[in-house]
């Protein structure tokens, strides 16, 4: 290693698994929904000032932020030999300069300043007139830092491609390559989380409920799952964005692919929007009615990640409503009418797991002794309430269901309805069961999802199914 001369460090996808632009722009809508808006205004006076721009709109944490530690084990061997360091970015200087000092491992730092884009040619030509030609070497990952390459004594690359490499090497004397991560498709796959496509089962509600059980309502039925399922990737990974700060703050969630770097965040900004394109494509060529419930859905989930998700009561209400219109988009693609009783027990039954979702986030608080949950409107004092609503709400639709089961409408649908009996006490039992794991700190997914891993819920699943057919023998 040459210690002579200054090593010149990239920020964006070198020093750090992230895009500072990406981070910005994500961070600033998370605070105000119009933010878009106001940057497209900003885009028409210049990329750097469009950076500048969102750098003082956003609140950025540096001590979160996704750091690769080789490369920093890098620059501090360089500075171990007595070589001078600088972070040159693209990004605006009122970011790169709170990260520097964080770090403090830079003698310089210099940055986009709302005029001048430190990007490709730009950076080139600062450089050659800073420390001259051959007068730095110079640590990057783009092809925009081709012509820096080209001016730099030696050149590191930073997980960069095949092609790129052999680029690099065309336009320097002295290169070296840097590979820091793995290349995998199996992060990209996580922050679909298609786990959480099992929610989308509830578009066979309508028919189960009224017993349609033809192979021609079935496809129907799955074509809304279908469509469903990567307009809730689309949603997912969008929320995901929009919460990156509280991500990486929690224990678990900054493990996730966007927070942790594994996939870059403008990855994920493309892959929202062509989930969404998927999702709605298939939902409009089959039927514009089952669209306008996705797209429902859709602006609802975004009106949760970007407001509601920070109003008390208003949020659990949000989730259970999530639930409900998948139901609602199993109704709408089969023609099949939602009884009252299934209405009422969705109502009552989706509002319980919402709760029981907040109570685990609220006692997992306690439990690292935070006070109020992160990007929520909760305290953890709010524990006994949000648990009696869990309980209440859960209780309730118990009764529903046990009320049906008096009712004539079962007699059409069940010959031995006495049977359906057993449905409610399996169901009183899990319900109990579930905040009784909640409220002891046990619960770390969504309930429904936290279910089909435990062996005692799948064991519930198993019993009301056997209730259910035993209800249809004469």
């Amino acid at each position: 290693m040459k210690s002579s001369n200054v090593l010149v460090v990239d920020l964006d996808g070198t020093l750090l698994r992230s895009d500072m632009l990406f981070e910005s722009f994500w961070s600033a809508f998370s605070i105000n929904w119009l933010s878009p808006v106001s940057s497209v205004a900003a885009l028409s006076h210049g990329k750097a000032a469009l950076k500048q721009h969102l750098a003082s709109k956003a609140t950025i944490d540096v001590e979160s932020l996704p750091y690769d530690g080789e490369i920093i084990a890098y620059i501090q061997n360089w500075r171990s030999t007595g070589g001078r360091t600088a972070l040159v970015t693209a990004s605006d200087q009122s970011l790169a300069q709170p990260i520097a000092a964080h770090l403090g491992l830079f003698d310089e730092v210099h940055g986009s300043d709302g005029d001048r884009n430190l990007r490709g040619e730009q950076k080139a030509k600062f450089l050659q007139e800073r420390y001259g030609e051959n007068g730095f070497s110079y640590m990057g990952d783009s092809t925009a830092d081709l012509p820096v390459w080209a001016k730099a004594s030696k050149a590191i690359t930073v997980n960069a491609s095949d092609t790129l490499c052999a680029k690099t090497d065309a336009v320097a004397a002295d290169v070296e390559h840097l590979t820091t991560g793995q290349k995998s498709i199996d992060p990209y796959l996580k922050a679909l989380r298609p786990h959480q496509w099992l929610k989308n089962v509830l578009v066979f509600l309508p028919m189960l409920a009224s017993h349609q059980l033809d192979w021609a309502t079935f496809m129907i039925s799955m074509l809304a799952f279908v469509s469903f399922s990567p307009i809730a990737s689309s949603v997912y990974v969008l929320n995901d964005l929009l919460d990156l700060q509280a991500d990486r703050a929690h224990p678990r969630k900054c493990k996730r692919p966007f927070a942790s770097g594994s996939v870059p965040i403008e990855h994920g900004t493309w892959m929202s929007a062509a989930l969404f394109v998927i999702g709605g494509g298939v939902a409009l060529a089959f039927s514009y009615k089952l669209f306008v419930v996705v797209l429902g859905y859709y602006l609802l989930t975004l009106a949760y990640s970007l407001y509601l998700k920070r109003q008390i009561v208003i949020d659990v209400c949000t989730l259970a409503g999530l639930y409900t219109l998948r139901i609602i988009a199993g109704s709408v693609v089969t023609g099949i009418p939602i009884s009252v009783w299934l209405w009422v027990f969705s109502i009552f039954f989706f509002f319980s797991l919402a709760s029981v979702k907040r109570q685990a986030e609220l006692i997992g608080n306690t439990e690292r002794g935070i006070s109020t949950a992160n990007g929520r409107g909760y305290h953890t004092a709010d524990l006994p309430i949000i648990s009696m609503m869990a309980i209440a709400s859960g209780y309730v639709s118990v009764l529903v269901m046990a009320l049906y089961v008096n009712s004539p409408e079962v007699l059409i649908l069940y010959p031995a309805p006495a049977a359906l009996w057993g449905i409610s006490g399996v169901l009183l039992f899990w319900i109990t069961r579930t905040i009784m794991l909640a409220h002891r700190g046990q619960m770390h997914d969504d309930p429904l999802v936290y279910a089909v891993k435990d062996r005692i819920s799948q064991i519930c699943f198993l019993a009301i199914l056997g209730f259910a057919i035993a209800g249809t023998v004469a």
